[in-house]
């Protein structure tokens, strides 16, 4: 195992911006270096104790998915080793956990895929039975399959507020209407795709975030990170049932812990984790990466 990065401190790249999880470094006009630590936000907020292996892990992740899903909308990925654009006594802060990446411009929203009724889709869809002005069925079930996948942008959220979900006419308005229908249709094929493919590993996809940019010539590029566990709901297919809250992948034990932290607001600063939280928290990253790649750490 390696040793936990909470923060990188690369003296040789001009730092661009320290985000809950990614620190981002400048490499010359078109690229950045994008390092991943492990550093973890639950609530919108960052935890003060780091998760081990957890930037290893989403970083693999992530190139495991940009590989698969290339054929679908071309990704940031340059190509090129992260270690090659540092001095080599920065290198062990680098390797395994980032990548260099074109330097696109974003566009202002994230493109969410639900294809089971979850988190704020069934907030929305209890107060109003539809998501995002998309009217579903009467009584479905907490967790339950959607009859088809759906696109539910939201709005991206600027320093420490909360993503809020908003409609397509409202996402078309921010980037155009040609450019909304595009992305809605990547995401749902990339959906698609990775959906049936974590189907022949047994775990289910229930929603998913994907961030687009655009380059210089305006061509879409799936970029950040995508389909690991901090931007994915993943549930085991072997105990998955409606009318509750399966089980998943990710920092549910950070959360479910917090919710028992009396007099905790949800503001920084957190409340501080107890070693079997951050360990158990640890096991489900990497148990993700495995059930869904057949990776493990340490293998190249």
């Amino acid at each position: 195992m390696s040793e936990c990065l909470y923060e990188s401190h690369l003296q040789s790249l001009p730092l661009l911006h320290r985000g809950k999880v990614r620190d981002n470094y400048t490499v010359g006009d078109d690229r950045l270096l994008m390092v991943t630590t492990d550093r973890l936000s639950a609530f919108d907020v960052v935890m003060s104790e780091p998760i081990p292996d957890k930037g290893r892990v989403l970083t693999r992740m992530a190139l495991f998915w940009f590989d698969l899903l290339a054929d679908v909308v071309p990704n940031h990925l340059t190509g090129a080793a992260p270690e090659s654009v540092v001095t080599p006594d920065e290198v062990d802060q680098v390797r395994g956990r980032s990548m260099l990446v074109k330097r696109l411009t974003p566009l202002p929203v994230e493109a969410v895929v639900r294809g089971y009724l979850i988190g704020s889709g069934w907030k929305d869809y209890q107060a109003s039975g539809a998501i995002c002005g998309i009217a579903l069925p009467a009584g479905l079930e907490l967790a339950q399959q959607l009859p088809e996948p759906i696109f539910t942008p939201a709005s991206k959220a600027q320093g420490g507020e909360h993503d809020e979900n908003i409609s397509f006419d409202e996402m078309a308005h921010r980037v155009g209407a040609p450019r909304a229908e595009q992305v809605r249709t990547v995401s749902l094929a990339l959906y698609e795709k990775a959906r049936r493919h974590a189907a022949t590993r047994g775990i289910l996809i229930a929603d998913t975030k994907f961030e687009f940019g655009l380059d210089a010539q305006g061509t879409l590029h799936l970029m950040d990170e995508v389909l690991t566990a901090d931007s994915s709901r993943f549930w085991p297919a072997d105990s998955y049932r409606t009318g509750i809250s399966p089980p998943s992948f990710d920092k549910q034990f950070v959360r479910d812990y917090l919710e028992t932290v009396p007099d905790w607001n949800k503001q920084a600063p957190a409340p501080k984790l107890p070693p079997e939280v951050v360990a158990r928290t640890a096991e489900k990253y990497r148990e993700a990466l495995q059930r869904l790649t057949g990776q493990e750490l340490g293998e190249e």
